[in-house]
């Protein structure tokens, strides 16, 4: 893990951050334009949006991992939280510990900015990655729900 390091996501990771957040809609199945990655990329660069991102990059300054962040607020305990939205590792780095770095520097931040948990959700059937959260974090007894609008 050495050769790995988590740093903000910059305009020189534009291309490996395209093919990487491509791989992660790929996975989900998700339908995702070059127009719609053009806009969360305008998010993350905009310091008025709430939306960060943090890359792995490895020895070559390639980026090999991403991850989506944000605050939001918990008016229950009367703090702020940081919400992981997307977390994703090329295939060929997997098993690295990639994403546990990547979970880590996040928590880091989320310390930084006096954030009181950090949360995410995953698929059921996306094991391998319920692998690494189980590892790094506690599985809560909460459901999520949507509404289409």
């Amino acid at each position: 893990m050495s050769e790995i390091r988590i740093l903000p996501v910059e305009q020189r990771h534009r291309a490996d951050w395209d093919k990487l957040y491509a791989g992660y809609a790929e996975f989900y199945r998700v339908t995702q334009t070059p127009e719609m990655r053009d806009r969360v990329w305008s998010w993350i660069h905009d310091p008025a949006h709430e939306t960060n991102g943090l890359v792995a990059e490895d020895a070559e300054g390639r980026a090999v991992g991403l991850a989506h962040f944000r605050g939001f607020a918990r008016p229950l305990s009367a703090t702020t939280g940081g919400y992981l939205d997307d977390l994703f590792v090329d295939p060929q780095m997997r098993g690295k510990r990639v994403a546990d770095a990547l979970i880590e520097a996040l928590a880091e931040e989320g310390r930084r900015r006096g954030w009181s948990v950090i949360r995410w959700i995953t698929a059921e059937d996306n094991s391998r990655a319920r692998a690494v959260y189980d590892r790094v974090a506690k599985l809560t007894p909460w459901r999520t729900y949507d509404i289409p609008l």
